[in-house]
């Protein structure tokens, strides 16, 4: 049994959800740490067998139902068709399965010392939402931007319109007395070499969409990058920005382990888990998403998922770092949010002018709503600067330092620089032209 985790009620069967946001505050922070897996299964006996599995593992854990890729684009018919015909699909189909099979899954799973979130990857979730009002499950992630962007080709236009309209319908839970949380996916924009100030920003932008939308229960993520030291700086910067800037109490700091390419090796998988959990911890972020040993290979099984968080929540720190300094990414990262904020009252319409001015505009990101004049490098100490800022209004750019000539070889030795460093694995030359 997990030693934050108590037995269910007595004759308990789908108590009243708790605050997914105040559980995890409660719980994290201050040297403590709620670990949380990425886990998806279409078989409602083996999505079960994993929640169980996540609750009992001796750490501090949330529970996770990830949704299958058909059911993320709104492909119901290719869903249907998958669970009539045995396939298994990679993650749990929630609007197909009948609400008595979910409810069932849940009951004497999810209580007052276990909430679950629901994970998706949706730029049109009407349906997800819809499925998790009727459910009752009332934490779950996203974002018009960070769902939209890396994605698909969905106009980003419709993808604000649409989480406008799913964030609305999500928070007609208080009517039944049930407080509903979302994560921004922000932080997490492209999974690498976006430089933090940039997802910094977004993930503070996407926040305040939220809440601009009746969401009071809110998270911000940020996904660990190259540089442990920028990381630091990162997280320390979402944090005294959510901190100026949201209307609401109600929220906490999600780190993502390393969302790149990961290492190959146990060894070196583990040490870079390891690596999250220790800037969690000193950064004060009351929550970690984690990744395991299997993650360059496969779909990870229940085991390696529980081995993942138990290694993890085990991490401790001494040191605890304070949010108020001026730092290069703080610094960027506001310019960046005040920017956008100044272009209209309504946090969505100001991100379309952003993206259509260039204001934010993501590295290496194809998708036809993004500008795509901006460029990113690694530098020699690993940490990720801005080669071309593009119209990026930020402070001292573009001529504050001089950046490396981007190449081909370069991009994909930067692709490759965190699992080359935690396998031990030197880099590849770097003499091929863009």
């Amino acid at each position: 049994m997990s030693p934050g985790h108590a037995p269910s009620r007595d004759g308990a069967t789908n108590p009243q959800p708790i605050d997914f946001g105040e559980f995890v505050r409660r719980r994290g922070g201050r040297g403590a740490l709620v670990v949380q897996p990425r886990m998806g299964f279409s078989d409602p006996a083996r999505m079960r067998a994993g929640l169980l599995a996540t609750r009992a593992a001796h750490a501090t854990t949330v529970g996770t139902i990830t949704l299958d890729s058909y059911t993320r684009v709104g492909e119901l018919r290719a869903a249907g068709r998958a669970l009539a015909e045995g396939v298994p699909l990679n993650g749990y189909p929630i609007v197909n399965h009948p609400p008595e099979v979910t409810r069932t899954l849940l009951d004497g799973v999810r209580d007052d010392d276990f909430p679950i979130q629901v994970r998706h990857g949706s730029a049109v979730p009407a349906h997800i939402f819809a499925s998790l009002v009727a459910l009752r499950l009332n934490a779950t992630e996203g974002g018009p931007v960070s769902y939209c962007l890396p994605y698909g080709r969905t106009p980003l236009a419709e993808s604000v319109g649409n989480w406008r309209r799913g964030t609305e319908l999500f928070v007609t839970l208080r009517e039944q007395g049930v407080e509903p949380h979302l994560e921004t996916f922000g932080g997490c924009m492209m999974g690498q070499l976006c430089p933090p100030s940039q997802l910094v920003a977004i993930s503070a932008l996407e926040a305040l969409f939220f809440h601009q939308h009746g969401v009071r229960s809110l998270s911000v993520s940020y996904a660990q990058q190259t540089s442990f030291d920028q990381d630091v700086e990162a997280v320390l910067a979402l944090r005294r920005l959510c901190a100026e800037l949201l209307p609401t109490p109600n929220w906490h700091v999600v780190v993502y382990a390393y969302m790149g390419m990961y290492p190959v090796t146990g060894m070196g998988a583990y040490r870079l888990l390891e690596r999250a959990a220790e800037l969690a911890v000193m950064t004060g972020a009351e929550r970690l998403i984690v990744k395991t040993e299997a993650e360059a290979r496969r779909i990870p099984t229940i085991a390696e998922n529980v081995a993942a968080l138990e290694w993890a929540g085990a991490v401790r720190s001494d040191v605890r770092l304070a949010a108020g300094i001026d730092s290069e990414t703080y610094a960027e990262a506001a310019a960046l949010v005040h920017a956008v904020l100044n272009l209209d009252a309504d946090v969505g319409r100001a991100l379309l002018a952003a993206f259509r001015h260039g204001i934010l505009d993501v590295p290496y990101c194809l998708h036809p709503d993004n500008m795509g004049r901006t460029r990113s490098y690694l530098d020699t100490d690993g940490w990720l600067r801005w080669a071309a800022t593009g119209s990026m209004p930020l402070p001292g750019a573009p001529g504050r330092r001089r950046p490396r000539v981007l190449t081909s070889a370069g991009l994909l030795n930067d692709l490759s620089f965190v699992r080359r460093s935690y396998d031990g694995v030197p880099a590849a030359p770097t003499k091929a032209s863009a």
